[in-house]
């Protein structure tokens, strides 16, 4: 009587730690579908090319955790403005701070490979602070220049996402001193020798990028092409 007792009293407990644990999972932030029934208001033209920084900028500006902000922002790729798979790896990269031109390493969630390799060329990280609802953190994030004096501006690109004339539009994208922000750099912090290494010798943030990066602009094919980098360079 006793060991079956002791049964019931084991499978209720079993019962009771399922049920918090669905009721928990049932209320984990479900952050892709977030970005994809606000598709429409992120994008009113449905044109998300190159436009990872209105991803940025629809994040930044929510009442959103800190721990919020970090997962929003692996589900969208800086450089094309595609959306990620959630289960997507980044690729470790580096990429030169604005001021100091300090190799910054970190995590990058890109929807295809070439896009490590723009990202690394092309843009620079910047720290910047933020004030979230659990406090001010801060991080560091790619950026670009102001892209809107360009005469050969993407066609492909909707210029009125990123410009109000020659300035940049601040009410669609975030900007630091006359520069876009794209996106962030995940765990962002200097590199050491060993790291700057990995990423030279790496078979994508290394051999690939090396030929991509040098291979000139009308040639490239993969990734975003020639619209991000005529945005970016």
């Amino acid at each position: 009587m006793r060991f079956l007792k002791n049964i019931i009293k084991t499978s209720v407990i079993i019962a009771l730690v399922l049920s918090f644990s669905n009721i928990s999972n049932s209320l984990e932030k479900n952050y892709y579908k977030d970005l994809i029934n606000d598709w429409s208001r992120i994008f009113p033209d449905k044109n998300r090319n190159a436009a990872g920084p209105k991803f940025f900028k629809y994040i930044i500006d929510k009442d959103i955790t800190y721990k919020d902000f970090i997962e929003y922002n692996k589900l969208y790729c800086a450089v094309s403005g595609s959306l990620i798979d959630p289960n997507s790896q980044p690729d470790f990269i580096f990429v030169n701070e604005r001021k100091t031109k300090n190799k910054i390493c970190g995590s990058y969630y890109k929807c295809c490979i070439p896009c490590s390799c723009d990202i690394m060329k092309y843009s620079e990280v910047q720290k910047m602070k933020h004030k979230f609802s659990d406090g001010v953190k801060e991080f560091f994030v790619f950026t670009i220049k102001n892209p809107c004096k360009k005469q050969d501006f993407p066609n492909r690109v909707n210029k009125d996402y990123f410009c109000d004339g020659d300035k940049i539009n601040d009410k669609q994208v975030y900007s630091i001193k006359d520069r876009i922000v794209i996106g962030l750099l995940h765990n962002g912090k200097s590199c050491e020798k060993d790291e700057i290494d990995f990423v030279k010798s790496h078979q994508i943030t290394g051999r690939f990028c090396e030929f991509r990066n040098n291979t000139p602009i009308e040639n490239l094919e993969a990734g975003m092409g020639d619209i991000f980098i005529k945005l970016a360079r």
